[in-house]
């Protein structure tokens, strides 16, 4: 249901509870309630991460948010919800903060829930993170796999941008087991789609990977 929707549900539901005597009804506006609240927690996380991404600065709420909506999605039985925040919470150790220690647990609780709500795009952000763990703590095969899966995930659902950020990952994995043509070869890959998707933040990081290797 749209937030709109919910809205409007939990209005009608107010009336059935103060105009019908609906002894039921107050339980459930607070539940459509609080998943308009996750909703919002996560979307303001998420702005909050992409502004992280821009200037560098943390902002103290982004991980509150991502908590809060987590713990919303819990309560309500919304696996799929909480995959999602459980990524994000995962996304902000390791980006914002450099800990992997703290971020893994995190994104393979994300990788359960997803593969248990048949999300398939939260499995492969959930993958893609894991990977990149692997791949600083020198376990490049792990790291490969996890790369490789997520990536055929996102060719099954057409996130063809998320493919594409998923062959640099994988260029870097090959490059540091010292296979550079396949490395430049799957940089070319990335950047073809990457020009046809108009992922221009990809492009850049195609850039930057040709300059290191």
């Amino acid at each position: 249901m749209s937030t709109d929707g919910r809205i409007e549900r939990a209005r009608t539901l107010y009336e059935r509870a103060v105009f019908g005597d609906d002894t039921d009804a107050v339980a459930a506006a607070d539940r459509e309630l609080d998943a308009v609240e996750a909703d919002l927690a996560l979307a303001r996380g998420r702005v909050a991460h992409a502004r992280f991404l821009g200037d560098g600065r943390e902002d103290p709420q982004e991980l509150r948010l991502f908590e809060r909506a987590a713990d919303l999605y819990r309560d309500l039985g919304d696996v799929r919800g909480e995959a999602e925040a459980l990524f994000w919470m995962g996304c902000f150790h390791q980006v914002v903060r450099d800990d992997d220690a703290a971020a893994v647990p995190l994104l393979e609780r994300s990788h359960r829930e997803a593969v248990r709500a048949d999300d398939a795009l939260t499995a492969s952000y959930a993958l893609r993170h894991l990977g990149i763990a692997d791949q600083m703590a020198g376990r490049p095969k792990a790291a490969r796999e996890r790369l490789e899966e997520s990536t055929r995930l996102r060719r099954e659902i057409g996130f063809l941008s998320g493919v594409a950020a998923n062959l640099v990952g994988l260029a870097y994995v090959n490059a540091a087991e010292g296979r550079r043509d396949e490395a430049l070869g799957l940089l070319d890959e990335a950047g073809s789609i990457a020009e046809t998707e108009g992922a221009r933040g990809v492009l850049r990081q195609i850039r930057e990977a040709r300059g290191r290797l």
